[in-house]
């Protein structure tokens, strides 16, 4: 039986599985609301996030609301979920956020989707999108086939300023699917 989900967060706050593996001490940064709407599955926190302590608190985040419509307040009410690939920030690698290691995933993930029944899912980034849409090839398929029309799932690039090459090479993202993004946000939020 899953645990009520502020038990589980209550877990998942307290979790060290990957304490000798992170550049900072274990800080997960989640945030489960079980009425929420839209379940956002992200990456992992960046080092502001890490700092502040709160999910998409940086140019990213800045960046997403935009792509979504909605501003900070309603970003961070209970009508959002927050659910990063990994829940600490993995550090630094190659000049960039280090790939999120899978163990949080593999741990948490399933147990905190049993408390949800949101709306909307959005798979933010080439890991969330390898991990929940593999039969997509990459991360521009995935896009591309779950923005043709209004669904309740999509895949998106993540909204940091490294991907900004990819939608320039894709700008049917911008005229098109961000279009059938924020109308499906708004509906769902209504």
């Amino acid at each position: 039986m899953t645990p009520p989900a502020d038990s589980l967060l209550t877990e998942i706050r307290s979790c060290a599985l990957c304490a000798g593996n992170l550049p900072y001490p274990p800080r997960p940064i989640v945030q489960i609301e079980e009425q929420a709407r839209i379940l956002i599955i992200g990456q992992a926190p960046g080092i502001k996030a890490h700092d502040s302590s709160q999910p998409w608190n940086d140019a990213s985040g800045d960046k997403l609301r935009g792509w979504l419509g909605v501003n900070r307040e309603q970003f961070y009410s209970p009508a959002f979920t927050h659910l990063p690939m990994a829940f600490c920030f993995p550090g630094c690698k190659n000049g960039a956020d280090a790939p999120p290691p899978k163990i949080c995933a593999l741990t948490w993930h399933a147990k905190v989707q049993a408390q949800l029944t949101p709306a909307l899912t959005l798979y933010i980034g080439r890991y969330a999108q390898q991990y929940y849409l593999p039969e997509h090839k990459t991360l521009t398929k995935a896009v591309r086939f779950t923005t043709k029309s209004p669904g309740n799932a999509y895949a998106l690039p993540h909204p940091s300023g490294r991907n900004n090459r990819w939608q320039a090479r894709n700008p049917w993202f911008e005229t098109h699917s961000l279009e059938v993004l924020r109308h499906s946000v708004a509906a769902v939020l209504g």
